[in-house]
């Protein structure tokens, strides 16, 4: 049975936020508890052919997680979050685009240098090339965080200009760099960048498409 609209509330999209950020999860289970198993080491001392291995099977696995979202966001609980296809003016862009050069003044802070520059340096041509095939996914996982989160917040606060998904993603994703990367001010920091994409997706009128960019940008470089 179909739900009605009074029957769909914030902890829907709460939770669907939350599930994508479990989605994310997944590799910390196939990274530390399943490949170890299977290769008899840990991911620091992988192959460039295992670490490419690992690379895939969590594009495979996220990209599964974010249909199933998606999906159950469109059928079950009527939200379609490409519908929003509103005009982005140049103000806005521009707004988009000092987020962005912060965003990269943060990550070269964090990187002591461009951070593209020296993740290539540091794995390869062949690593690097899957290494941000492997962002590409990660990233949608963030932005659907950010969409579902955000929605979430408007439905329980009825504000629409507090960057509600920017701070669930600070407070997940962002904060649990800090324990993956074992620094606490790279944690504080990815927080904050956190909030800084959930900016990005409110100055952007909610366009799915424009925000993907942006905070695939905001990341990688």
């Amino acid at each position: 049975m179909n739900l009605k609209k009074k029957d769909i509330n914030s902890s829907d999209f709460l939770s669907l936020a939350l599930y994508a950020f479990g989605g994310l999860g997944l590799e910390v289970v196939l990274a530390f508890m399943i490949e170890p198993l299977v290769y008899g080491k840990s991911i620091n001392d992988f192959t460039t052919f295992e670490s490419i291995l690992h690379w895939i099977i969590t594009c495979i696995m996220w990209g599964i997680v974010a249909s199933i979202l998606i999906k159950c966001s469109r059928e079950k609980y009527k939200f379609n979050i490409f519908e929003e296809r509103n005009k982005i003016g140049k103000i806005n862009w521009f707004i988009a685009l000092v987020i962005l050069g912060i965003c990269i003044i943060i990550s070269n802070w964090n990187w002591n240098g461009f951070k593209v520059l020296k993740e290539l340096e540091h794995k390869g041509w062949l690593k690097f090339i899957f290494q941000y095939i492997y962002y590409l996914f990660e990233i949608v996982l963030v932005v659907l965080i950010i969409v579902f989160g955000q929605k979430a917040g408007e439905m329980e606060f009825k504000n629409q200009k507090i960057p509600w998904g920017g701070i669930l993603v600070g407070l997940t994703w962002g904060l649990v760099h800090m324990l993956t990367k074992g620094d606490l001010m790279i944690g504080l920091t990815g927080c904050l960048v956190g909030i800084l994409y959930g900016v990005t997706y409110l100055i952007l009128k909610k366009n799915i498409y424009a925000t993907y960019l942006l905070v695939l940008l905001m990341f990688i470089l």
